[in-house]
Parts: C-alpha cells; structure tokens; sequence
C-alpha cells in the first residue's frame, strides 16, 4: 500500500539529493554539462568552508534571514491571533472583516509582495519616504534596500508582511479550540488575565508553535526570492545568503559543482537542525503542555 507513495518520494527527493551529492564531489561547470566534471572529492568543500565570505553569508542566513524574521513572525501572528479572538472584535462584528483583511498579504505571491515593497521603498517614488519627509522623521529620502543600516530591516519586513498570516490563522484555530469553561473557571478562582494565558492558553498553543516554529525556519532558510529580488544579495554582496550563493555559484560563475557543495550544506545544517529540534526542544515543549 505504501509502495506507490514512497517510489514517488524516491523519484522526486531520494534522486535528486543523490544526484546533487554526486555533483558536489565534481568540478562540473555549467559551459561543459556534456563533457561532465572531473572528481575532485571534498575540494569545493574545503573552498567553501574556507572561504572568508562564509562566515559572513552563514551569519546571514542563520540570524538576520531566519532566526529574526522566524520570532518576529511568532511574535507578531501571536499577538494578531490573540485580537482576532478577543471579544471586543466580535461585539463590534469585525471579526470576519479582519480575517479577510489578513488574508490579504498571505495571498500575495513573494514575487508580487517584493515588487510592491520596492516600489513603496523607493528613494525617489516610494510612499514609506514621502511619508517620512512628510512627517519630518528624516530630512533626506533614505535608499532601504542600499543602505547597509536599513536594508536587512527591509528585507525582514516584506518575509514578516507576507508571511505572518499564516502563523496569526494557525494560532488563531488554536486558540478556538480551547474551551471557554477552562477561563471562566480560572476567572471565577481570582485568577488574572496573565495567569489564564500563562497556564491555560499557553500550553494549548505550545504543540501548534512547535510546529510552525520548524517549518518557518525551513521554508525561511533555504528561501532565494525575497533577497534575490530585493537586493540580488546586495550592495555587493552585504546581503548574500546560502541560496542566493548556490544561485550566484552555479549560473553567474557557472561552477555547478561547486554550487552543489553549498547545497549539501544548507541541507545538513537543516538536517542537523530538524534532529536537534525534535530530540531537545519539541519533547520539552510537548510535555510542558501536558
């Protein structure tokens, strides 16, 4: 019964990992794909590792791509969720209006959501500076997207925009699902608002954050679109990030082999990651719910 589904996981995830494996090992290049790569073993390895710009692309991807846009995220479809569900909402009817409304950037597809956000952040066009001179925040129009001060604020912004809704609708289902009676009767027993989202809303919550935290940061940390096209991993290469380094490897410098090693190595960083996170933090998680 389980034959069918697993040859096509083979064929679409098993090859396609092997095959990336096989190349990283070469020194194919993308001009001599016919004549394939000569073996050079653990070379573009050793280049990579040891190379002075990747510590700085690590850095990249692990703290300003992933790890802030992935809390930020959590933070704020937290806080979204808890006033969707708030009563106040549903006395003035406007709980169907702001769902609605909140659906608006998750369905905005990247590509869409980054051209917007380019415009808008425009140092000649864009309405985020004629807001700001308006208001006299600032004197002169600021470049977001090429002033190393505020580009990776920029970049942040649209992944939490066009994402965090996702994280507010999950939560908010979550949050649904507790009985009222759970509240009422903490309520009745002098507890606080703190206390009733500490100890009963919290722990309802936990097994759905778990979740949303491991897919976030994988969807966000092998994500090429958002700095691609909001930077092309600029000024120069301020921005640049593992995927925008495997895309820059294989079809600007045209080193596929090379462009695979980077590859495998986003894979085992997250690998190492998914195995950390369910042995150490989503048990740990889990039982504190219980």
């Amino acid at each position: 019964m389980l034959a069918p589904a697993l040859v096509i996981l083979a064929a679409f995830y098993a090859y396609p990992t092997l095959q990336n494996l096989a190349l990283s090992f070469t020194d194919l290049s993308l001009l001599r794909l016919k004549r394939g790569g000569n073996w050079v073993g653990l070379d573009n390895y050793r280049e990579f590792l040891a190379s002075p710009d990747f510590g700085h692309i690590l850095f990249n991807t692990v703290i300003w791509l992933t790890a802030l846009s992935v809390v930020l995220r959590l933070l704020i479809g937290l806080g979204m969720a808890l006033l969707l569900h708030s009563p106040v909402l549903r006395r003035m009817r406007l709980s169907t209006v702001a769902k609605l409304a909140i659906l608006v950037p998750w369905a905005t597809p990247p590509i869409v959501a980054v051209v917007i956000w380019r415009w808008m952040l425009d140092a000649q066009n864009g309405i985020v500076n004629a807001v700001l001179l308006r208001l006299g925040i600032v004197d002169n129009p600021v470049a977001f997207l090429a002033n190393l001060r505020t580009v990776w604020p920029s970049i942040v912004t649209i992944i939490v925009w066009n994402t965090v809704p996702l994280v507010a609708l999950s939560l908010l289902a979550s949050l649904q699902s507790i009985p009222d009676e759970l509240n009422e009767a903490a309520a009745l027993d002098g507890a606080s608002r703190w206390q009733q989202f500490r100890h009963i809303t919290l722990p309802f919550l936990v097994p759905t954050i778990t979740v949303l935290t491991l897919m976030s940061v994988f969807w966000t940390f092998n994500n090429f679109v958002y700095v691609w096209l909001a930077t092309g991993a600029g000024p120069g290469t301020y921005t640049n990030v593992l995927a925008t380094e495997v895309y820059i490897k294989a079809f600007v410098d045209f080193r596929v082999g090379y462009s695979s090693a980077v590859g495998m190595v986003m894979a085992l960083i997250m690998a190492i990651f998914g195995v950390v996170y369910y042995r150490l933090v989503a048990p740990r998680e889990l039982a504190s719910s219980l």
